[in-house]
């Protein structure tokens, strides 16, 4: 009986266990500040911490500058090495073609645009500021 209670138990997990479990944040006090903070969807729409997270539930993720969308294939509450955590999700298709996207075009934004080597010298920033101020 003990081991039907375990199985019935590992059908789901709290989401933010979940998601420090899986390896997306460093301690659940992030995780939950993430969901807490509007970056993380439950099946499209914003959830609290302890929503039961279930097998083949989608979870839309913000990290930065990257939006992932996770299908959960596996539950776990207790978090392991790094390839035991890749195995909890599988990204869907067109969450990577995003990202890819997103990827390039940042660095082409950057290549298009790069920083000045150096700061204009006083001289430069009187006229700047003339100029600026004519507007």
């Amino acid at each position: 009986m003990d081991q039907n209670n375990k199985t019935q138990e590992n059908l789901s997990a709290r989401l933010d266990k979940w998601l420090w479990a899986a390896r997306f944040y460093k301690t659940r006090a992030i995780a939950k500040q993430m969901i807490d903070g509007g970056k993380v969807f439950y099946n499209g729409q914003r959830s609290k911490s302890s929503k039961a997270v279930n097998i083949g539930d989608l979870i839309r993720i913000r990290q930065g500058y990257e939006d992932k969308e996770v299908l959960v294939i596996a539950i776990a509450e207790r978090r392991k090495d790094a390839t035991f955590a890749q195995t909890l999700y599988q990204e869907t298709d067109a969450s990577i073609e995003v990202r890819e996207k997103n990827s390039l075009a940042r660095q082409q934004g950057i290549l298009l645009s790069p920083a000045s080597d150096t700061k204009p010298d006083k001289k430069q920033r009187r006229k700047l500021r003339e100029f600026k101020e004519r507007i």
